[in-house]
């Protein structure tokens, strides 16, 4: 009689209850065990390995047990997973699919032993169907009963939770004031009345030592007590729980909890915030994300112009593009055939282009062919300082013409402009040292088109990097038996960071080689993975960002 080998698989939504010398999953477990030894006499067998997935949702299946679970069935070392009850497996219908093709693909299968049923019927197919359509349901309503209440209870006014901000002190369900913290709101509130200007409230707040909140972890560490930053200011200037009001999705209930700034006093200031937030820069300050730099000076192969637009996200995120202005003139006829460039891209292709020739060492020899060693030298001089400046407008304005062909940009820099710049005379310049022609690729994906420059290598995503290499060891923590919170704790963060990002650890080799080369897909940043974790299979993998 052939060996079935068997292997129990375990899970618990939450850590609660985990740290107990016997907790549910133990429970599971026995339960399990002494479901295969009552078939030992058809020849089940139990394996030593325990998997385990304890404090992890079922409605995702980038659980490390399981994980661990599905690449032993594939190479062949198991025959058969034991589970207490189908949920234990999964709450989702979709996941439940793919687990049994693989399982199928191995010649492997699955049992339960609270719920008996043969799914070589259709009767019982339609019974598991069932069952796990009710456990979808019952984890989706549950969720939705979860943020219901947690809607209903602030439009009630009280705090639900989360990081207490400057000023106030948790105290169940509302906030009560925390004098000193107060004191620096209220003086951050008076700043920016005083000065107008969010700029003016960091250096006055800087002068005066104002740093942001001191917060205790559980394991004792600090965070916190550093210096604002405007981004950090602003947010603390529009929150209007200093009011005495909550906010949630969008919409401001009134609070439960005391005002620190009176709401009229509030109201005021956000009037003003809102007007100052409309002016324009000025000139000199740093260009804004939202002004198209090449505006009036690109051109396509075919002489049109191309002309600065945009479109708005769901999220209210503007897009910036350079179109061909025939796209827009002849917007919605049929055949109609041309250029839309994302603007931030463009434009970093042609500082790098520029950048570029200007660091040449023969640059300004043929720039200016008749001058002397010294002379050359100051013009240097000078051009090293403007590499050096931290707005890159002034070499933007050096582009006098760009052109824009399948394959290929060519620039002309203008004379006048580089002269002024330098500090030359425009009739010493050589003309033909200021056309650049530089190759690029182009890659659509959607509407978009990712714009690479030849012969330059992609700048190395050193954060995903970071992040692949801290999921590993928080992997190898879990292969030692800690927690999802026991390595939160150690390593400072979050559980769900943890959670979040353990699936890096499952990257194929080469994924992670051509990332440590900058040869990944553009758009294969941290960001696009934790919003679509990739499957633990090397080959899906592969054949998901062959797409980007």
């Amino acid at each position: 009689m052939p060996k079935i080998r068997c292997a129990i698989y375990t899970r618990k939504s939450s850590e609660e209850g985990l740290e107990q010398e016997f907790n549910s999953l133990h429970a599971q477990r026995e339960a399990c065990a002494a479901y295969v030894a009552s078939q030992k006499a058809e020849g089940w067998v139990l394996l030593p390995a325990e998997y385990d997935d304890g404090g992890i949702s079922g409605g995702t299946l980038e659980r490390p047990a399981l994980q661990r679970l599905l690449r032993d069935i594939d190479e062949g070392l198991v025959d058969q997973i034991v589970v207490y009850k189908i949920d234990r497996l999964t709450r989702s219908l979709a996941d439940f699919a793919k687990i049994v093709d693989r399982l199928d693909a191995a010649g492997a299968s699955f049992v339960s032993v609270t719920q008996s049923f043969n799914t070589a019927t259709s009767m019982g197919r339609l019974t598991l169907n069932m069952l796990l359509s009710f456990a979808q349901f019952e984890r989706e309503v549950t969720a939705e009963r979860i943020r219901d209440k947690i809607a209903a209870s602030k439009r009630k006014g009280l705090w639900m939770g989360g990081q207490v901000p400057l000023g106030y002190e948790a105290e169940g369900r509302t906030l009560r004031i925390n004098e000193a913290e107060a004191r620096t709101v209220r003086t951050l509130y008076d700043l920016y009345d005083r000065l107008g200007t969010v700029r003016g409230v960091k250096a006055e707040a800087d002068r005066l030592g104002l740093v942001t909140k001191v917060r205790s972890k559980p394991d004792g560490s600090r965070t916190g007590g550093l210096p604002y930053h405007r981004g950090h200011l602003w947010q603390l200037l529009t929150n209007p729980v200093y009011a005495g009001r909550i906010r949630h999705r969008g919409q401001v209930h009134e609070g439960q909890h005391p005002a620190i700034i009176p709401p009229e006093d509030w109201e005021a200031l956000q009037v003003k915030m809102q007007g100052e937030a409309r002016k324009p820069r000025a000139r000199g300050t740093k260009d804004s994300a939202h002004r198209s730099l090449l505006a009036g000076r690109i051109f396509d192969e075919t002489g049109d112009r191309l002309t600065p637009s945009h479109a708005k996200t769901k999220a209210g995120h503007r897009l910036r593009y350079y179109v061909s202005h025939r796209l827009i003139k002849k917007s919605g006829e049929a055949g109609v055939a041309g250029w839309r460039l994302p603007g931030p891209e463009l434009e970093a292709l042609v500082l790098q282009t520029v950048r570029r020739h200007l660091d040449k060492p023969a640059f300004i020899p043929r720039v200016l062919p008749q001058a002397d060693a010294a002379a050359i030298g100051r013009v240097r001089s000078r051009l090293a300082d403007l590499m050096a400046m931290e707005n890159d407008r002034p070499l933007f304005e050096l582009v006098e013409r760009l052109d824009v062909a399948p394959g290929q940009i060519a620039l002309r820099i203008s004379a006048q402009t580089l002269g002024k710049t330098l500090g030359i005379d425009p009739g010493q310049i050589d003309p033909s040292a200021l056309s650049i022609a530089a190759p690029f690729r182009s890659r659509k994906r959607g509407v978009e088109t990712k714009l690479i420059l030849n012969g330059t290598a992609r700048p190395v995503d050193q954060v995903l990097l970071v992040n692949i290499a801290r999921a590993h060891a928080w992997f190898a923590m879990i292969r030692e038996g800690r927690s999802y919170e026991a390595i939160a704790r150690a390593t400072g963060t979050s559980r769900h960071r943890v959670q979040q990002m353990l699936h890096l650890a499952f990257l194929a080799p080469d994924i992670v080689r051509s990332i440590a080369e900058g040869r990944q897909p553009a758009a294969l940043t941290t960001k696009w993975l934790t919003r679509h974790p990739l499957p633990s299979d090397w080959q899906a993998q592969r054949a998901i960002l062959a797409t980007l």
